[in-house]
């Protein structure tokens, strides 16, 4: 499945409230229950949480993507969060993260999950997609943006 099929707009943000790593995970979580597909978000919450603490998720150029495995999810549920002046997420270049993936997946879907975890770093190595989506001032044109880089 691409990206751009697995969001709609009720599922990317642009613009967090938070500050704080907890903060972002908790509005990305907020964000995917849009879907109405998650069965129990502190439970999400907790997964994704806990595996922020085995090794963060912000990883270079301005990227993040927490993501767990949890039976809180039947299926893999995502969002998609833009942070225009970037949020420290600890990412492995010390840089903050502007673009935020989050994906859950239940156990059965690990094939899958890898695959869409693929997918998310090979459009996001383009520093002219990077800033493209970044700069994007609806969750329209993020989605239309993505599925243009597919």
């Amino acid at each position: 499945m691409r990206l751009s099929e697995m969001l709609k707009e009720d599922n990317v943000l642009i613009g967090f409230k938070g500050t704080q790593k907890k903060d972002i995970i908790n509005e990305l979580i907020e964000l995917a229950d849009k879907s109405g597909r998650i069965r129990d978000k502190e439970e999400a919450l907790r997964a994704v949480m806990a595996r922020e603490e085995m090794m963060s998720t912000g990883l270079e150029h301005g990227i993040a993507i927490p993501h767990a495995k949890t039976d809180s999810v039947s299926e893999i549920v995502m969002a998609l969060g833009i942070s225009k002046q970037g949020i420290d997420f600890e990412s492995v270049d010390g840089e903050p993260s502007k673009i935020f993936f989050l994906l859950l997946a239940p156990e059965t879907a690990a094939t899958a999950n890898v695959k869409l975890l693929a997918q998310i770093a090979r459009v996001t190595s383009s520093a002219e997609f990077r800033s493209r989506i970044v700069s994007a001032d609806s969750p329209a044109e993020v989605i239309d943006i993505i599925s243009n880089a597919e």
